[in-house]
């Protein structure tokens, strides 16, 4: 059976982040000496998941040169310049088995629209979809277990969204009855990414610059009882400022990444 794959929106501008995203597209932030995409790839390939489609727009030449380098970027080697400038891989650091697609779809497009673009591409009856922007600890396989298990159009993975600052809870005297620094919002769950989807989603889509994903055709399948929810209630982060990013950078170098799913 043909292996599932695996769509990566890695288009966008991320102007939230624009102290970084100017001179690089968000996918390509470093967290620690690798790109986020990476860690994405990662985790995904731990899983047995490894055939990848990136859907890219903004500064994708940037992504196609990091792949088109990986084993150099990843890696110590020589360079004879007496023979034709030949390069000599040395000692590969960063094995890995994937199989990348990377397809131009635009630099004006909405999320729905390169989803679209990319339909010629899959072959099979479900892919999985994510952002380039957040890693987790979500167990895929369950995830796809639990699509498959459904049997409807559409599985979004809910998250419980990260606070961002301090939560103080103040009786009537203002003193401070509790201090929670940083915890999560157990409130309500939040489009966390990590889709399943079965192709028939593409009947929902448009190729039109305009079609947002996460409004109409997600709007309508919900409607259509077309979409179910996959609860993850273990780590969840996304990066959409540069605090966020400092994040998981301190997270990383300290060796406390929860979504480092992988041994390797």
């Amino acid at each position: 059976m043909e292996e599932e794959r695996v769509v990566i929106l890695a288009g966008g501008r991320g102007t939230r982040l624009k102290e970084v995203t100017e001179i690089m597209p968000k996918p390509m932030v470093l967290i620690g000496k690798y790109p986020m995409l990476w860690h994405i790839l990662k985790i995904y390939s731990h899983f047995g998941f490894k055939k990848f489609i990136i859907c890219l727009g903004y500064k994708g030449e940037m992504i196609k040169d990091y792949f088109i380098n990986f084993d150099l970027m990843n890696s110590d080697f020589s360079i004879d310049f007496s023979n034709n400038n030949k390069i000599k891989v040395l000692n590969k650091k960063a094995h890995c088995d994937w199989e990348v697609t990377l397809v131009d779809t635009g630099n004006k497009s909405m999320t729905g629209a390169r989803v679209k673009m990319i339909e010629k591409y899959i072959n099979e009856d479900n892919f999985l979809l994510t952002y380039g922007d957040g890693v987790a600890n979500i167990n895929i396989r369950e995830l796809m277990s639990f699509h498959k298990k459904h049997g409807k159009i559409a599985t979004v993975t809910g998250v419980y969204p990260p606070a961002r600052f301090g939560k103080l809870v103040v009786d009537a005297d203002s003193n401070a009855s509790q201090f929670a620094e940083k915890t999560q919002l157990h409130e309500e769950f939040i489009n966390g990414g990590y889709f399943v989807l079965n192709k028939k989603i593409f009947e929902y889509l448009s190729d039109d610059d305009d079609c947002v994903f996460e409004r109409n055709p997600l709007e309508k399948l919900a409607l259509d009882g077309q979409l179910k929810v996959f609860r993850h209630t273990d780590y969840w982060q996304c990066v959409d400022t540069l605090r966020d990013l400092e994040l998981l950078n301190n997270i990383w170098n300290n060796e406390k990444a929860k979504w480092q799913v992988w041994n390797d």
